[in-house]
């Protein structure tokens, strides 16, 4: 029996790279983001435009979408937001509560409707970010959304035993986040764009087709990890 699957964000990306995969492995795949991807579409996508920024309008169109599947066997949370890298002195607060809205709050009212009318999740995994850690100067939203994410994934495995979850840091992808970070002025202030700099162009920074495959394989192991644990793909 074909896997169905859940994955946000894949107008492109890692998300595009996700469902393009599964797709052409058989699996039953259900899509979301602001922008919608055609050509996945064509190939069977079940898809409906959702801006994550929205509860009010967002939160409708995804029960829409979702609404005559019974389970998913895999919900990949992948879209997110990076905002600019600038100090949290100079970062105003409604650029905050947007980063928060979408990498957070909007991946728990798609949990809440994803868990309605008993339909079987197995496995959740939201794609956090190393950032969650570190806690590099400039990357202020970013870091707090993603921190955040990883407790919001925590909280709800406790109540949620039936279903594995995980935070994963999916590494660098070689994305249009990536793009904007390369493509800034050097600034000592920002040491960890030097470091993406250099890793532009090199396999140390996949597309998001190649990071794609290497999560796809990771997601299993994951499982035989304790439910609600943040991990990150270069050290599985």
């Amino acid at each position: 029996m074909a896997e169905t699957i859940l994955i946000t964000g894949v107008s492109s990306g890692l998300g595009y790279g996700l469902a393009d995969h599964y797709l052409n492995a058989g699996a039953d795949v259900y899509g979301c983001s602001r922008g919608e991807p055609t050509d996945l579409v064509a190939r069977g996508l079940k898809f409906a435009p959702v801006d994550l920024s929205d509860e009010s309008t967002g939160r409708a169109a995804f029960a829409t979408l979702i609404e005559e599947a019974s389970h998913f066997d895999l919900v990949i949370l992948n879209a997110g937001k990076l905002g600019k890298i600038r100090d949290m002195k100079d970062t105003p607060l409604d650029d905050l509560r947007e980063t928060m809205e979408v990498n957070v709050w909007s991946n728990k009212w798609i949990l809440d409707e994803l868990f309605t009318r008993d339909r079987r999740i197995d496995q959740v995994v939201a794609i956090s970010s190393g950032a969650s850690q570190s806690g590099s100067r400039g990357w202020n939203g970013y870091s707090l959304s993603k921190a955040a994410l990883n407790m919001l994934v925590k909280l709800y495995a406790g109540e949620r035993p039936e279903t594995h979850f995980t935070a994963l840091a999916p590494g660098l992808i070689d994305t249009a986040m990536q793009d904007y970070l390369t493509n800034l002025p050097e600034d000592p202030r920002y040491a960890p764009l030097e470091i993406l700099k250099a890793a532009k162009g090199t396999p140390k920074m996949p597309d998001g087709q190649t990071c794609a495959r290497r999560l796809i394989e990771a997601f299993p192991q994951l499982k035989h990890r304790e439910s609600g644990e943040y991990a990150d793909i270069r050290k599985l």
